[in-house]
């Protein structure tokens, strides 16, 4: 499995996001985690940045929402107790999987 971690510099919620993908990955040799800092509304077009920070798996945004556009903004997620930085470790857990 291969998370991908997008971010920009200006955004403090990406420590967060990759700080609990770690947590999650520790001991799970299937998981590959690479970081992609995202500079430009042209390339946030061009790779389809949701906002700061986004997480790809495999390629995929399992976050994504519907009417969500590109570009260089930090994110906002759905949490059970409302919107947050980052996703949750039960939100990620539950997208990894168990391993």
């Amino acid at each position: 499995m291969e998370i991908t971690l997008l971010y920009f510099g200006g955004c403090p919620h990406w420590e967060v996001a990759d700080q609990r993908v770690r947590e999650l990955a520790a001991g799970r040799p299937d998981i590959t985690i690479t970081h992609r800092l995202v500079e430009t509304p042209e390339e946030a077009d061009r790779v389809g940045f949701l906002g700061s920070p986004s997480i790809l798996v495999d390629g995929v945004d399992p976050f994504a929402e519907p009417g969500e556009q590109p570009g260089l903004s930090c994110r906002r997620y759905r949490t059970p107790d409302g919107y947050a930085g980052a996703p949750t470790l039960e939100q990620l857990r539950a997208v990894l999987g168990a391993g």
